[in-house]
């Protein structure tokens, strides 16, 4: 429809849910919460192996058509990048599923790392 925004995947625009790295970790972090969100990392492979969000999952921006699917529906689903607009792409097009527990993580990993929060690190092994 002309004048409609879209976001990247086709789809128009939806408005989704937003939470900075603190409150995402907060909510990560709290063992009494059950289920746990979901952190899914949308960066590609290789910018997923240099570092990571503690506990993110890697599905790429790049392959999320085909793996909608593996995305929980039982749960908040928390959606980072690097800065926050993969993610957002990713949580608009997840909507547009059904799926109605989406959420953007604000400034992404590099924020993240920024607030010091933990991250996941490939180790000296695995490097070389």
């Amino acid at each position: 429809m002309p004048g409609e925004r879209r976001d990247g995947m086709g789809s128009a625009a939806t408005p989704i849910g937003s939470i900075t790295v603190c409150e995402a970790w907060a909510r990560l972090s709290d063992a009494p919460a059950h289920p746990a969100p979901a952190l899914i990392d949308v960066r590609e492979t290789w910018e997923y192996a240099e570092g990571r969000a503690q506990g993110a999952v890697s599905i790429p921006l790049s392959e999320l058509r085909a793996r909608y699917q593996e995305v929980p529906r039982d749960r908040d689903v928390f959606f980072i990048c690097h800065s926050g607009q993969r993610s957002y792409a990713a949580a608009r097009f997840l909507a547009r599923q059904g799926v109605t527990r989406v959420h953007n993580v604000e400034g992404g990993t590099e924020e993240w790392e920024a607030a010091a929060l933990p991250m996941d690190r490939p180790t000296a092994d695995a490097q070389g």
